[in-house]
């Protein structure tokens, strides 16, 4: 049932009221850097209240089936349109109920940032990345935000205000005058976050305890960007603790590109429609009880999939060594997108490290990995029998020339494929077959979980 049914109704009230003007390439900020975070109908929305609050009186009320007839839409998907832009910071909403039930509200309207200054602002520009993905962003970027000069060579002359100012009056201070707007800034807002998200006075006491000097970490700038990431990502207290201490370099101070790296891994995206929740590179799945039957070597890789993380997993294919940050952006990337559990994930890496001498080829990553999502995979066998049944297909896309490994003689598939198709021939003794593969990667791999 949606939830949003019953908020609003066609014959509550509104007015407008606005704080600022449009900026200078508005419109642009609104197509090409609101929308993919909002939505279009977010947008048409903010455009509709704009162009109404210049054709209509201060204190003309207006009823919500207005907004109904412009956009065509229900009053649920406006409801939630709204709370859109009042997340983003493009407005504010104030209520009112009458003794006869009546319901008025005050719409206040924020202009959006610049592109140069949406763009500069950490919450937003990763809200951004998240939606449209590189390539897109840095385009935009590239386009958006002018550059500006060097100014290595040039020395800083800029006059102070003592310098220009330096006569102080010794009169009495001027009373400031209520402001009518009750205080409210005319300047664009940024996101709308709660302002208890974090427990700064737990960080600092647990940053003092690993001897780190938490003044210098939690500053101002810092401060206000760790509240948004923990609400960008949705991250628990130690999750953001344990992130703040990895991108604290030598020096004490806070590396706000760690940082955001390392908020971005402990990421645990909401389901999406017809999704299972989604794990983040370091969560495992609860070990399964023993069983007292003696389980196959498959099985047992099966089972160890299932609780493994892809980080370990990396880790253990590069015999301990860690994990390369780029081969765990893929798999971050490619979970997310394609929704991928963490199990299906080792599957795959798996399967394309064997077969790709191994290189973790995002393309190659990708292509499989979609083709699993429309499948419905969300198991580790489903994945093993779907990558036995797929494999010439798999095999043709991996001789592209995008993948294809020049002078290779021999194919290197997991012993899990190899098995498998003796095993549809021969169903019954070959699944206590023993390669040396096999029993090297188990071996590792229970030995890690121990």
């Amino acid at each position: 049932m949606n939830s949003s049914i019953g908020k609003l109704l066609p014959v509550d009230g509104f007015k407008l009221t606005k704080r600022g003007e449009l900026p200078k390439g508005a419109h642009r900020s609104l197509t090409h850097l609101y929308q993919p975070i909002i939505g279009r109908l977010a947008v048409a929305l903010y455009q509709t209240l704009v162009s109404e609050y210049e054709m209509t009186d201060a204190e003309q009320v207006q009823s919500h089936h207005t907004l109904m007839s412009y956009l065509s839409a229900p009053l649920d998907q406006i409801y939630e349109a709204r709370k859109q832009l009042e997340a983003i910071g493009l407005l504010r909403t104030f209520k009112q109920s009458t003794v006869d039930t009546q319901t008025e509200y005050v719409y206040t309207l924020y202009p959006p940032f610049p592109p140069e200054e949406f763009l500069r602002d950490d919450m937003l520009s990763l809200l951004l990345h998240h939606e449209i993905g590189e390539d897109k962003y840095q385009r935009l970027h590239a386009k958006l935000v002018r550059p500006d000069p060097s100014l290595a060579s040039y020395e800083e002359v800029t006059a102070s205000f003592d310098e220009v100012f330096h006569a102080v009056t010794s009169g009495p201070i001027p009373v400031r005058e209520k402001v009518e707007n009750n205080g409210q800034s005319t300047k664009a807002q940024g996101p709308s976050l709660q302002n208890d998200r974090v427990d700064f006075e737990w960080l600092h006491q647990s940053l003092k305890q690993k001897m780190y000097i938490s003044e210098k970490v939690l500053t101002g700038y810092n401060k206000r960007l760790i509240t948004q990431l923990a609400s960008l990502y949705n991250l628990t207290s130690l999750e953001l603790e344990k992130a703040v201490t990895w991108a604290i370099d030598e020096n004490n101070e806070l590396v706000i590109e760690e940082l955001k790296t390392a908020c971005h891994d402990f990421m645990k995206e909401k389901p999406k429609p017809n999704q299972d929740k989604q794990l983040d590179l370091r969560d495992k799945v609860k070990p399964s009880e023993p069983s007292n039957q003696k389980k196959s070597k498959r099985d047992q890789l099966v089972e160890r999939f299932e609780q493994i993380s892809p980080r370990e997993l990396l880790e253990d294919l590069s015999r301990g060594n860690h994990a390369a940050d780029q081969d765990l952006k893929v798999i971050r990337d490619v979970m997310t997108e394609q929704g991928l559990t963490p199990g299906v994930m080792n599957v795959l890496v798996h399967y394309v490290m064997l077969r790709t001498d191994q290189k973790l080829s995002k393309p190659y990553v990708e292509k499989i990995a979609s083709h699993w999502a429309r499948k419905n995979v969300k198991t580790v066998n489903q994945a093993m029998n779907l990558a036995t049944a797929e494999h010439q297909k798999y095999q043709q896309w991996g001789q592209q020339k995008t993948y294809q490994r020049k002078g290779a003689k021999d194919e290197v598939i997991p012993e899990w494929f190899n098995k498998q198709k003796r095993r549809e021939a021969k169903p019954t003794e070959d699944e206590a077959v023993n390669t040396d593969e096999l029993a090297e990667q188990l071996k590792r791999l229970t030995n890690k979980g121990n």
